[in-house]
């Protein structure tokens, strides 16, 4: 085809090369090149190595000999991070660099998959949290225990202690499949009908640490439960207990949920899973992820952005095609499941006829000497395990019946409350600009301040309203999937910047599933938060109907209502 250019000229039309789809980075599609640096550091060298170098070399010559490679990178996949440095303001995170915010001490992550402790391990864990950590222990929300100021110098003795008894800190962070997420009463609940213990220590024993699966696109997070105690629909694998009509007990199968800036609920596959199964999904699934995740940008590398483009049918097809299981797993129906997840707060009989107790730290934070004290009350009543929970709770399992109102007491005079209010029962935070350098605001002295606010504004509260605080946009405490859910940002006030909270409402898991409600403009400063959660309290306490939860009235309310 030509045009004409002038009279009596004629000239080709250009071609256009059709235009390629830019590379995501999938190893599949032949994308083997780095797309960043943080693919480029995992491929310049196993982080897993990184763990030589701390005892060889960092350990001896202390924070100044630290490679910033390692630092701020391979560091992770052994559960360490530079914390934030003291005195720095909410408003300079987005704007000093890394070695301006970093502090000369880490934070530390000790996996406990599926929140099984023994009661010796409790007391290592408490151990070097007063020998090594200043005393600070908060259980996570993702069943870990997380320390602080720990210096590098220590980190062998650390790892020594923990591994003698059970216990590691591998790939508790990192791009890699970090802890497994399971029930805290797995193997002792009357509703329990598979307990998965034994296949969640099969995943931590034979792939934690498998250099295979050690480089996936972004972290990759687990949950495997029988009950609904779990955030199943907000992690990139899940199993929830499901019943087949022809094949009997095994699981449900999720994947492709995770929130942050870009929130998403898993999707059910359809499919049933066996218990003899489970580990093999699991690793499909997970190498799925690490072959077809997108790698070339950070912010679409989690599993969420290709469940969402493939759909649930496509991911099954090629979950069951012969690179993975090669083979066609069995269709389910959607399975019941109640209004909330089960918090396994207070009282509750066992499957053996003992008791379990579900006791309420104030979001979390507890302490070197409060673990040490608990372990000293499961040793006074014959207990050997103690769990950690999804929603930053602990359980102390095997208390014989005629001695449950003892331990209750017992508990509570440690700070342990096994009857909290429903403030306490449901306020969870994440760790905060005290110590994480993505942090705009601080969360866990402002949600234990709010907790102790609204317990004497409205005693009068009969059912929980869950409080989640979180430092910013990534909703490490799960901020969208909260009755109200407070994400840390800077809000002006008189002219001048001060902390503060964008609002989310309404949000939910299992059968009250939803992503929090925003109004337009609900801001809330941090100061004003007390006024704030009472207001819309007493007018969901007012205006609900008879049986109505928060989250239903959220989205049925106006939304004058709810600022």
């Amino acid at each position: 085809m030509t045009v004409s250019a002038s009279p009596g000229r004629t000239v080709p039309t250009p071609t256009r090369k059709p235009s390629r789809p830019k590379g995501q980075g999938q190893w599949a599609m032949g994308h083997r090149e780095p797309l960043n640096k943080n693919e480029q550091s995992k491929k310049d060298d196993n982080p897993l190595n990184v763990r030589q170098r701390i005892e060889g070399i960092y350990a001896h010559g202390g924070f100044d000999s630290i490679d910033p490679a390692d630092l701020r990178g391979r560091f992770r996949w052994w559960g360490l991070y530079t914390q934030r440095r003291p005195g720095i303001e909410g408003g300079k995170t987005a704007i000093l660099e890394d070695e301006e915010l970093d502090d000369r001490y880490f934070m530390m992550r000790v996996r406990m998959d599926g929140g099984q402790l023994t009661r010796e391990q409790l007391r290592t864990v408490a151990g070097i949290s007063k020998e090594f950590a200043r005393d600070t222990a908060d259980v996570t929300d993702r069943e870990n225990v997380q320390y602080h100021w720990i210096r590098i110098e220590d980190v062998p003795e650390i790892w020594r202690r923990l591994e003698a008894v059970g216990l590691d800190t591998q790939e508790a962070c990192g791009d890699c499949p970090r802890v497994v997420l399971g029930s805290p009463v797995a193997g002792v609940s009357e509703d329990e009908v598979i307990d998965p213990t034994p296949q969640i220590k099969e995943i931590h024993d034979r792939f934690v640490g498998d250099r295979s699966l050690s480089n996936l696109p972004r972290k990759y997070k687990t949950s495997i439960s029988w009950l609904p105690d779990s955030p199943y629909e907000t992690n990139d694998f899940s199993l929830i207990g499901a019943h087949h009509p022809e094949l009997g007990p095994g699981f449900d199968l999720w994947v492709g949920g995770g929130l942050s800036t870009n929130p998403m609920f898993a999707q059910r596959l359809g499919v049933w899973v066996s218990q003899d199964d489970l580990v093999e999904v699991w690793h499909g699934v997970t190498q799925i992820f690490r072959d077809w995740g997108y790698r070339r940008l950070r912010t679409r590398a989690r599993l969420k952005f290709l469940v969402k483009d493939w759909g649930a049918e496509k991911f099954r097809e090629v979950l069951e095609s012969e690179a993975y299981l090669g083979r066609k797993l069995p269709d389910l129906e959607a399975p019941p499941v109640p209004e909330k997840l089960i918090d396994h707060i207070g009282v509750h009989r066992q499957s053996d006829g003992n008791y379990y107790i579900g006791v309420a730290p104030v979001v979390g934070r507890v302490s070197g000497a409060m673990l040490d004290q608990l372990a000293d009350v499961a040793e006074k009543y014959g207990s050997d395990r103690v769990r950690t929970t999804p929603l930053q709770k602990l359980l102390l399992l095997d208390v014989p019946g005629d001695r449950v109102d003892e331990a209750v007491e017992d508990l509570r005079a440690i700070g342990l409350e096994a009857e909290p209010s429903p403030w306490r029962r449901a306020t969870m935070a994440c760790t905060g600009i005290q110590f994480c350098k993505l942090a705009i605001v601080d969360t866990k002295d402002r949600a234990r301040d709010l907790v102790a606010e609204l317990e004497k504004r409205v005693p009068e509260l009969d059912v929980p309203i869950s409080v989640h605080v979180n430092g910013c946009p990534n909703a490490c405490a799960r901020t969208q999937t909260a009755d109200i859910g407070l994400k840390g940002q800077l809000v002006t006030v008189d002219g001048q910047q001060v902390e503060g909270f964008q609002v989310h409402l309404g949000g939910g898991h299992a059968g009250s599933a939803s992503l929090g409600r925003k109004a337009r403009g609900l801001k809330v400063a941090s100061t004003d938060l007390g006024d704030y959660v009472e207001r819309v309290t007493r007018r969901y306490l007012a205006g609900r109907s008879a049986g109505e939860s928060f989250a239903k009235w959220v989205h049925r309310a106006d939304e004058e209502e709810l600022k």
